[in-house]
């Protein structure tokens, strides 16, 4: 760890997939010692991104992919699939972000009830660096 910021990674294991990463970015938190502040959480690449949902049903993050496979459907002619063949996922990634920030409160994330960090996966499996960066 140096200072308050630490990068991990993440292996994942489909083309399209949600992944619960909140004990990881929590592990960063309690090992920095912040009491209070914000932890800004990043995924360092163009065709991933960063979310804040639910993860007790696991049909949520498939959810999720399917709407945006509606919104955004692979291989629809979109420019970028002549150099790459992923356009799609760039765009959702696009569309969803590569960042959250959150509280930290008594050492701590504050999230609600539910509420977890999810690294959503669109054009894996790969292995997915995740920046967290605390302030304050």
């Amino acid at each position: 760890m140096s200072g308050d910021s630490q990068s991990f990674s993440v292996e994942t294991s489909a083309p399209k997939q949600s992944h619960d990463i909140t004990e990881l970015v929590r592990e960063v938190v309690r090992a920095a010692g912040k009491t209070s502040g914000l932890c800004h959480v990043m995924v360092l690449h163009s065709t991933a991104a960063i979310v804040v949902n639910e993860t007790d049903d696991p049909s949520i993050g498939t959810d999720i992919q399917k709407a945006l496979d509606r919104a955004v459907p692979d291989h629809a002619g979109w420019l970028h699939d002549r150099i790459d063949d992923n356009a799609h996922s760039h765009i959702k990634a696009a569309i969803l972000g590569p960042s959250e920030s959150l509280p930290v409160r008594d050492g701590d994330l504050v999230l609600g009830t539910w509420q977890r960090i999810i690294l959503m996966e669109f054009d894996g499996p790969r292995s997915r660096r995740i920046h967290v960066q605390l302030l304050g």
